[in-house]
């Protein structure tokens, strides 16, 4: 997914020293004082999670429970389309949950991976205030304060993901009270080509939202996601980012919660216990009988 579209997982402690609860006269500079105390959030969160996902992406729904922890994140599936797993899906989950915590290397990469991108979109955020001319668009709930924002015609976008970034208009609410980024939406105004529409295209009219919020004093989380991109890549491939995203019931667990404890917790979570599913006890071990092996093969 592209680093734009992930302003979403920015999430964390606001730290900041007491801001003011008015925003400053300049709209580009309230966004400016937003954008830098949710890098240093970002920076300085340690906490994790516990919480419920749902995605929706080529036309598949799927639930999750998913479980944070230092080395990565752990997702057991609840239900598919609607529909709760057969048996023997629910096996298959059980047994990629034991083999991650016997072997957390796969968790580790995708941690790496998720820290890349989060690099990436602080580089983005920080570039808000001069890629964009932003504007008062009336008071919010609360501290919440609207603002609208278009291109900076003066702005040259020094990457690919600049550049995408640089050719939407849209609406962010920030708290002014705390100095987050609630929420933000854009759209393409415009085609994007890239070298010249050689390389590929998106297409106007492409959109994305992206929605934070306060799950416990002083910490926010990502809570909705929803990207709609349409375009064409080299020799003619069609490119479709189509993907909605939802989290809820949010439950803070251990900073330090090891990936065998997350299993374990999911483990006892799940929402059948019988004998289909592995127990929190076999996870914990590693113990399998010779039919729950046979089963769980794909």
């Amino acid at each position: 997914m592209p680093a734009v579209l992930v302003f979403g997982f920015l999430h964390g402690l606001g730290l900041s020293p007491q801001p003011s609860e008015d925003p400053p006269a300049s709209a580009n500079e309230f966004v400016r004082q937003v954008v830098a105390n949710e890098i240093k959030a970002e920076n300085q969160d340690h906490s994790h999670w516990a919480f419920r996902l749902q995605t929706e992406k080529a036309g598949r729904t799927e639930t999750d429970q998913v479980v944070q922890t230092k080395d990565g994140n752990l997702q057991l599936p609840l239900s598919v389309n609607g529909r709760p797993l057969t048996t023997k899906q629910k096996q298959q989950a059980s047994l990629h949950l034991e083999k991650l915590a016997h072997n957390p290397d796969a968790l580790r990469k995708s941690l790496r991976e998720e820290n890349e991108d989060t690099a990436r979109t602080q580089n983005l955020l920080q570039l808000l205030p001069d890629a964009f001319i932003f504007s008062y668009d009336g008071p919010g709930a609360g501290y919440l304060v609207k603002v609208k924002f278009s291109p900076n015609p003066h702005f040259r976008p020094p990457s690919r993901d600049a550049q995408v970034f640089h050719a939407m208009e849209g609406e962010m609410t920030g708290d002014s009270r705390q100095l987050r980024l609630a929420e933000i939406s854009g759209h393409l105004i415009h085609d994007v080509k890239f070298g010249g529409g050689l390389l590929g295209h998106l297409d106007k009219g492409g959109q994305f939202s992206v929605k934070q919020e306060q799950v416990s004093p002083g910490l926010w989380e990502l809570t909705a996601l929803n990207v709609q991109m349409q375009g064409k890549a080299l020799f003619f491939k069609t490119i479709s980012v189509q993907q909605k995203m939802l989290r809820t019931s949010f439950r803070r667990v251990s900073d330090d919660l090891t990936v065998a404890q997350a299993a374990d917790m999911l483990g006892n979570s799940a929402p059948d216990s019988n004998s289909s599913a592995l127990t929190s006890k076999q996870l914990r071990s590693g113990t399998l009988t010779g039919a729950q092996k046979l089963v769980g093969q794909p």
